[in-house]
C-alpha cells in the first residue's frame, strides 16, 4: 500500500494538483527545497525531509536527501522480515512512492554562454540516487520521473491503494532509461569541452525520440527516428516541415546525405540525391540557375529524389521544381509565393532549415552500426589541403579548371565508393557510384556525360590502381583528372596522361564513403 511519498521535482508541471490528490487519498508527503515551499504555499500538508533525517539541507542544497532515513525507507524489501526489523530498530519508515525529476542540466548547457560552474551545479546527485534506489526496489516502491505518469498512478492508488506490478516495472524501466540518458548527456558535455578528444574505453551516447516511423528501409522493418539530445542547428532534426506526408526512413537518410553534400558549398548551390547518392549538383550566380544545373545534370534520376538548396527558394525556382515529382525539398527559407506553389502539391514534403549551411560541429562524430558493435569516426571534413596538391603530369591544368576540380572533389566525397564524378562549369555531368572496381564507376560516369565530357574534369575518391581509368577518360576527351594518388602503379597512370595530353593532380587525400 502507498502510505508515504517523497516528492522533489525541478519540473513542477502538475505537481500541485498531483500532491493534492495524493493527500486526499491519505498519502503522507515528504518534500525538499523549492517543491516543499510550493506545496506549503498551496496549503498541501507535507513534511520537510530534514524533519525525518534530523539533518538540515546544507552545502547550498547539494546535500538534502542523501541519508539512511530516506534510502533505507526506499530500499527496504518488504517481504524480508530482517529488513523490516532493522529499519524499525533504526527508526526508519518505509517510503512507498518516489516522485523525482532532475536538475535541468540539458536546459542549462543549452543556454547561450552558459558558464561551466553553472552547468556543474545543475548535475543532480540525490535525485538520480533516489530514482535508481526506487527503481531497483520496484517490487515494493512506485517511482515517477515524468509528469505524464501522474494520472495512471493516481488512478490505481484510488482503485486499490497501490499500483500494480506491471505499472511499477514499466516505471522502473523508464527511470533507468532516463538516468542513463542524463548521465550520458553529462559525459557528452564534458567530452565536448575537453581538449582531449580521445574516445573513452566505454562509449555511451544518448538520443531522444523524434518520431516512430511507418517502417524502415522496407515495409517489413520497424523503425524510429532519434535526434541528438543537444540539437544540431544545421541537422535535419532541426528542420521545420511546412507541407507533405510524414518523412519516411529513406527520406530521412537521403535528406541527410543531401544536406551534408550541400554544406560543402558557399555559392548558390542545389544538390539532388537519389538513393543516398548525388545525382545532380549545380552551382551558379542564382539559386534558379543552380537548380536548372542540378536538374539538367540528370533529369531522369532526380525524379522522386531529394533536393536541397542553400539559398531562399523564389517563385521561379519553386515553379520549376513543381513540374516534376520530388519527395523532399529543403532550403533555408522560401518566399511566400514559392511556399504557396510548393505546398499546392499535397504530398510534397517541404522543409525549412535556416542553418542548412552551417558547418558540422567539431565534436559531432559519425557512427555506423555493425552486428555486435559500433564504428565511430570523425566526419570527413575538407577536401584537400592546398599545399598538398601536386601536378604530376607534364601538362599543367588550365587555371580555368581549378573551380571544377574543387567542385568535383566536394561532390565525390558524398558518392558511394568506388566513386567517379565528371564536372564541367560547376555542374555534375556524370556520376559513377559504388562499383566494385574503379573503371566500372568511370565507365558509368563517362557514358552518362557523353559528348559533354570533352574538356571536363574527372574526380576520383581514391587512387587509380591501374592506368585503365585514364585510358577510358581519354576516349571521352577529359581535360584534367584529380585524384588522391598513392598507388604503387601511380607512374603508369601518370605516363598514360602524358601520352594523351591529360593534366593530372594528386590531392593526397582519399575520400572513401562506404
Amino acid at each position: 500500500m502507498i502510505k508515504r511519498a517523497i516528492i522533489s521535482v525541478s519540473d513542477k508541471t502538475g505537481i500541485v494538483e498531483f500532491s493534492r490528490q495524493l493527500n486526499d487519498l491519505g498519502v503522507m508527503i515528504l518534500s525538499t527545497g523549492g517543491t516543499a515551499k510550493l506545496l506549503h504555499e498551496a496549503k498541501i500538508p507535507c513534511k520537510e525531509v530534514s524533519e525525518i533525517t534530523g539533518f538540515p539541507e546544507c552545502l547550498d542544497g547539494r546535500v538534502k536527501t542523501l541519508d539512511p532515513h530516506v534510502f533505507g525507507g526506499i530500499l527496504a524489501m518488504r517481504e524480508k522480515p530482517e529488513h523490516m526489523a532493522r529499519i524499525e530498530e533504526l527508526g526508519i519508515s518505509e517510503i512507498d512512492l518516489v516522485v523525482v525529476n532532475l536538475y535541468p542540466f540539458k536546459k542549462t548547457i543549452m543556454k547561450p554562454n552558459a558558464e561551466f560552474e553553472e552547468c556543474v551545479e545543475n548535475i543532480d546527485i540525490g535525485g538520480p540516487s533516489m530514482l535508481r534506489a526506487a527503481a531497483k526496489n520496484h517490487k515494493d516502491v512506485t517511482v515517477i520521473t515524468d509528469p505524464a505518469d501522474y494520472e495512471i498512478v493516481l488512478r490505481q492508488i484510488a482503485a486499490a491503494g497501490n499500483t500494480n506490478y506491471e505499472t511499477r516495472f514499466a516505471l522502473a524501466k523508464k527511470v533507468f532509461e532516463h538516468t542513463a540518458a542524463y548521465d550520458a548527456l553529462i559525459a557528452q558535455y564534458f567530452y565536448s569541452i575537453s581538449p582531449d578528444k580521445t574516445l573513452p574505453e566505454s562509449y555511451t551516447i544518448t538520443f531522444e525520440k523524434e518520431q516512430n516511423l511507418r517502417y524502415g528501409e522496407n515495409p517489413h522493418q520497424a523503425a524510429t527516428f532519434y535526434r541528438n539530445a543537444i540539437p544540431v542547428a544545421g541537422g535535419l532534426s532541426s528542420a521545420i516541415q511546412k507541407n507533405g506526408k510524414e518523412l519516411s526512413y529513406n527520406n530521412i537518410a537521403d535528406t541527410d546525405a543531401t544536406i551534408l553534400c550541400l554544406k560543402e558549398f558557399s555559392e548558390p548551390t542545389v544538390v539532388a540525391v537519389k538513393h543516398a547518392n548525388p545525382c545532380g549538383v549545380g552551382s551558379a550566380d542564382t539559386i534558379f540557375e543552380a537548380y536548372q544545373k542540378a536538374y539538367d545534370a540528370d533529369p531522369v534520376s532526380i525524379y522522386g529524389g531529394i533536393v536541397a538548396a542553400n539559398r531562399e527558394i523564389d517563385a521561379a525556382t519553386a515553379e520549376a521544381m513543381s513540374k516534376i515529382f520530388l519527395e523532399v525539398i529543403i532550403a533555408p527559407s522560401y518566399t511566400e509565393e514559392a511556399l504557396a506553389i510548393l505546398c499546392a502539391k499535397k504530398n510534397l514534403r517541404v522543409l525549412v532549415l535556416p542553418a542548412i549551411s552551417e558547418a558540422i560541429p567539431e565534436d559531432e562524430l559519425n557512427f555506423k552500426r555493425v552486428l555486435g558493435g559500433l564504428l565511430v569516426q570523425d566526419h570527413d571534413r575538407g577536401i584537400y589541403k592546398e599545399e598538398d596538391l601536386r601536378v604530376v603530369t607534364k601538362n599543367v591544368p588550365d587555371k580555368a579548371l581549378d573551380d571544377d576540380m574543387r567542385f568535383a572533389m566536394k561532390v565525390v566525397k558524398y558518392v558511394k565508393s568506388n566513386a567517379i564524378v565528371v564536372v564541367k562549369n560547376k555542374q555534375t555531368i556524370g556520376i559513377g557510384p559504388g562499383q566494385t572496381n574503379r573503371v566500372g564507376s568511370a565507365k558509368i560516369a563517362l557514358d552518362f556525360a557523353g559528348e559533354k565530357a570533352k574538356g571536363a574534369v574527372l574526380g576520383s575518391d581514391a587512387f587509380f590502381p591501374f592506368s585503365d581509368t585514364v585510358e577510358l577518360a581519354e576516349g571521352y576527351g577529359i581535360a584534367a583528372i584529380i585524384q588522391p594518388g598513392g598507388s604503387i602503379h601511380d607512374q603508369e597512370s601518370i605516363d598514360a596522361c602524358d601520352r594523351f595530353g591529360i593534366s593530372m593532380i594528386f590531392s593526397g587525400e582519399r575520400h572513401f564513403r562506404h
